[in-house]
């Protein structure tokens, strides 16, 4: 099976025996093993982001079957909403565009805490490690609700504007120093959660007023493109 074979070679499921004959033999751990994968790649997770997970010191197998069963179910929703939508179209015709059933965000949200817990980054680390250490989160994370109060207030302004960019710099250079080193790639999923996660969208508006946090988002993105 060309799968297994490509699975092998880049470390992701060794074999537990290859006989004489060059047949692969797995056993129970390594059939395990498999079962994750096929469910991470059902859910659209890239093979590398699977190797992580699994090989993660901190994986624990029924808690990620639980994560998966749920991801699952979320998928199972997003596609019983497509087939009405698409019924609908077939009775009526297009009368008028529902973007909601093509929203997704939920499913990403789910993706990126599993990520988040499983995928053992170095990021994560970092943040696991200033948890363990004691570091005392309370104050940074009011220091952290200061700047969407200062970004709120130049919410007038466009999000290109120098002034709001510089706010947007000093949000990522905080988080790096308070939390984990903010590459691009995670700068740019963090403004996506401060939309897509109603926990964060909730508080970033609460403190810097009604739509910071999807002008928080637009910055974030301008700003992105530009490194």
């Amino acid at each position: 099976m060309r799968t297994l074979h490509h699975y092998d070679a880049i470390g992701l499921l060794k074999p537990t025996e290859v006989t004489e004959a060059g047949y692969r033999l797995y056993d129970d751990t390594a059939l395990s093993r498999l079962q994750n994968i096929l469910l991470f790649r059902e859910l659209q997770f890239p093979l590398k982001e699977i190797k992580a997970i699994l090989d993660s010191s901190s994986f624990d197998p029924l808690e990620a079957l639980t994560q998966q069963i749920e991801l699952l179910e979320l998928q199972y929703k997003h596609i019983g909403e497509l087939i009405s939508f698409a019924r609908e179209i077939q009775k009526k015709g297009v009368r008028e565009m529902n973007f909601h059933v093509f929203d997704k965000s939920e499913i990403e949200q789910y993706k990126a805490e599993a990520k988040a817990k499983w995928g053992d980054t170095k990021e994560y680390q970092e943040y696991e490690q200033k948890q363990k250490s004691g570091y005392d989160f309370s104050e940074t994370t009011s220091q952290l609700m200061n700047l969407f109060i200062e970004i709120g207030a130049l919410r007038q302004l466009s999000p290109t504007d120098k002034a709001v960019q510089k706010k947007i710099d000093a949000l990522r250079n905080f988080i790096t120093s308070n939390y984990y080193t903010c590459n691009i790639e995670i700068f740019r999923e963090l403004g996506q959660m401060y939309v897509t996660d109603e926990r964060f969208k909730s508080n970033i508006d609460h403190v810097g007023g009604e739509g910071t946090a999807e002008f928080v988002k637009q910055a974030i993105e301008i700003y992105c493109s530009k490194e």
